[in-house]
């Protein structure tokens, strides 16, 4: 849920007319990109603020339903693409755009090409372990990319991208801690047949940590502009009232303008 700031980012950018080289999107960051570059406000805003409120989709239904409290399924099939989102708008597009998928056999993070992406792709990308089901792709499973790669700089640096924006869902003093041995023993217990999955999960704070620290220090050398959150919010990964995400989406539209000449200025864009 915590994606409608980075939809109202997005949406500024739409309203800009700002264009970018290449594309990263992480988690639900993955639907946030794939709109962007379909170029749907329609899609940004109502994914957020009305589709994700849908107690079919996320909560106690879902859960007696499938075993799951978000069924990626029920979101994507009864709304997405019932409203016109479609995988298939992407396949001639011509720059580079990755969004990142976990595979629960490969043990990894692997990024690929939107042009090459469906909508059961999209699902793997955003599909959280635990809350969300994994996405099972000519007999392999695959889960959220967020596993491991939070922030996608690494991918993009691997690139060869020299000057990054990166808009983050977390406040600029967020510090990630590390799973509790709940988590980690359910994660284990579900996930028993991947072992890599719990061992990255237990380190992902540390990845977080690793992300974050690389992109500072582009900043500290003019290579990239940090994008979060302006002010604290109510909204967690699975909580928030519609007023709630309506005001985290108007928030990120608000935060855009605020930094706009900052942002004109790095990017280059004459205004």
């Amino acid at each position: 849920m915590r994606g409608a700031y980075t939809a109202g980012c997005l949406t500024w950018l739409l309203d800009q007319n700002i264009q970018f080289d290449a594309h990263y999107g992480i988690s639900t960051g993955a639907v946030n990109l794939c709109a962007y570059l379909m170029g749907s406000k329609d899609h940004l805003f109502n994914f957020f603020t009305d589709y994700i409120l849908d107690p079919k989709g996320i909560g106690i239904r879902p859960l007696l339903r499938e075993g799951v409290f978000v069924s990626y399924d029920y979101l994507f099939e009864e709304h997405m693409v019932k409203n016109g989102f479609r995988m298939e708008d992407l396949k001639d597009y011509k720059g580079n755009a990755k969004i990142g998928i976990y595979g629960l056999s490969q043990g990894k993070t692997d990024f690929y090409s939107v042009t090459k992406m469906n909508i059961e792709m999209l699902k793997a990308a955003c599909s959280l372990p635990i809350l969300g089901k994994p996405v099972v792709l000519d007999g392999k499973k695959y889960l959220d990319g967020g596993i491991t790669k939070m922030l996608a700089i690494e991918e993009a640096l691997h690139d060869g991208v020299n000057r990054s924006l990166i808009i983050a869902t977390k406040p600029l003093d967020y510090v990630r801690k590390p799973a509790n041995w709940f988590v980690k023993w359910l994660m284990r217990v579900l996930f028993h047949d991947s072992p890599q999955l719990g061992k990255d999960y237990a380190v992902r704070h540390l990845n977080y940590q690793k992300q974050v620290a690389i992109i500072k220090d582009l900043e500290k050398e003019g290579k990239a502009l940090y994008l979060c959150p302006s002010q604290k919010t109510k909204v967690t990964r699975i909580h928030g009232s519609k007023e709630e995400l309506v005001e985290l989406f108007r928030l990120g539209i608000q935060d855009m303008e605020c930094r706009k000449e900052e942002i004109y200025q790095f990017l280059g864009v004459q205004k």
